[in-house]
């Protein structure tokens, strides 16, 4: 229910000249939405498995990077934390903090996974 009172904040910007930094920061959130695709993607068909196992980790690590990132643009260009606006803003900094720390380790899970089972 509080993100529908989000969009009216989310439809203002604050000024109109972007600069190369905001572009970029945009323009990396598709790149990431096609890195979750193609792993999960990746890991259905690989069907489980050892590769598989690792390549899902990697997914949902993508995954939370992903909201990661969406948040800080969100948060950059419109000076709105949203887990701050969500949770308070002490529990919001420890979720994203707990945030930080999923993606870092699913990341690296998944990629050990793939490491080992690449060791035949």
């Amino acid at each position: 229910m509080k993100l529908l009172l989000l969009l009216p904040l989310l439809q203002e910007h604050p000024g109109s000249n972007m600069a190369a930094a905001e572009i970029f920061g945009i323009l990396e959130l598709p790149f990431l939405l096609m890195a979750v695709i193609f792993s999960f993607l990746t890991a259905i068909r690989l069907k489980g498995g050892k590769f598989g196992l690792g390549m899902s980790l990697l997914a949902w690590g993508f995954i939370v990077m992903a909201i990661g990132h969406l948040h800080m643009q969100i948060e950059h260009l419109y000076n709105l934390n949203i887990f701050g606006y969500l949770l308070g803003e002490s529990l919001g900094r420890y979720a994203w903090f707990v945030a930080l720390f999923a993606t870092w380790g699913l990341s690296a899970l998944g990629f050990y996974k793939i490491y080992k089972a690449s060791k035949l």
